[in-house]
């Protein structure tokens, strides 16, 4: 994916205050009327309850896993809990056609990996999902602290709104944070996104034609 290049102005040393602060100040998403198709699209990504699992070639998933775990055990310790998570970020990511690394930068925004993260506007979770999310493409019993749910949502809101502004990660990012037309927060996030969850998938010897077909039996 291929993201835009504002200028990088963002208050870094005001957001991470502001991520230790008790509540989170982020996700304050616009509640606006949907089409009735948008609607059902929405809702249909929602309700497909697939189970998680890495999404792509072994070699790459397995490296990049490895790497993201030990990039976030200092927000995680328990590795088994940090291992679930990745694995649904990635899942959630890739089905809604989004760079895994662009979510963890969110979510660093958002919630600062906090599970129960609730902000002034009461969003919810690790992606600061707003309540009335679950009324517009969910279920009344959708939990939105729960992780795959939290993250469902999460992934496929910000889709939404890539599609809406046809790919400009900026402008995206910033309808999610519910601030289209100001900077700070789409930099916020593209800053931890370049310093902390940048990855370069290493280049993969090509398998030869003899071993492509053992793999098929």
């Amino acid at each position: 994916m291929k993201y835009s290049k504002p200028c990088f102005r963002a208050l870094f040393a005001t957001t991470a205050l502001a991520l230790t602060m008790s509540c989170a100040f982020a996700g304050r998403q616009i509640e606006e009327k949907l089409v009735p198709s948008v609607q059902s699209t929405l809702a249909s990504a929602i309700a497909d309850r697939g189970a998680p699992r890495l999404i792509g070639d072994p070699r790459l998933t397995q490296t990049w896993l490895a790497e993201m775990s030990t990039r976030l055990a200092r927000r995680m310790p328990d590795p088994e809990a940090r291992t679930e998570f990745l694995i649904t970020v990635q899942y959630e990511a890739s089905r809604a056609g989004l760079d895994p690394q662009l979510v963890l930068a969110v979510i660093t925004h958002e919630s600062a990996f906090r599970k129960y993260a609730i902000s002034s506007a009461s969003a919810r979770g690790y992606m600061q999902v707003m309540p009335f999310w679950v009324r517009l493409i969910g279920s009344p019993e959708h939990n939105l602290f729960h992780l795959r749910t939290n993250l469902r949502y999460g992934c496929v809101i910000l889709r939404h709104y890539l599609d809406i502004e046809k790919g400009d990660t900026v402008r995206a990012l910033a309808r999610y944070n519910g601030s289209l037309g100001r900077f700070e927060y789409p930099n916020a996030v593209l800053g931890f996104l370049e310093r902390q969850w940048r990855w370069t998938a290493p280049k993969l010897p090509e398998i030869a034609p003899a071993d492509a077909a053992a793999k098929k039996q």
